[in-house]
């Protein structure tokens, strides 16, 4: 390119890139977020989902590729930036949603459904919710 330094190019090309990669990581998600499951049903599990999450993380008997994970996922959710900005309306949260929902699948895929049981602090209708969330 002429006239235009190179750096500036460099520059372009990556903040394309990340654009590119953002809009395909919202396109994964959207797509693996489970169907019979509103925003509001989970949003409304935060608390319990928090409590659970910190357990699993610090429960020993688990593996440590599944605690490593859970501690991942709260580090996530405790970041301010996130894929989708959380002052949009509903999506803002929606992506906090599914990527919980992709870490419990994980979780339960490997721990067993179990584990959900032993450190679930609410209801159990709640519970119900986060196994229909973990598919």
């Amino acid at each position: 390119m002429r006239g235009v330094p190179n750096w500036v190019a460099i520059a372009g090309v990556c903040a394309g890139s990340l654009v590119v990669v953002w809009v395909a990581m919202l396109v994964l998600l959207w797509r693996a977020k489970p169907d019979e499951m509103t925003v509001r049903d989970a949003a409304r599990l935060v608390p319990d989902l928090l409590r659970l999450i910190k357990r699993l993380a610090g429960d020993r008997t688990l593996p440590r590729g599944v605690r490593v994970r859970l501690v991942l996922l709260l580090g996530y959710l405790a970041m301010p930036i996130d894929l989708v900005p959380d002052f949009i309306p509903v999506l803002g949260y929606a992506d906090d949603v599914v990527v919980v929902a992709l870490v419990l699948r994980s979780v339960v895929r490997t721990a067993g459904p179990e584990a959900l049981e032993r450190h679930w602090p609410g209801t159990p209708e709640g519970l119900q919710v986060v196994r229909t969330l973990c598919g």
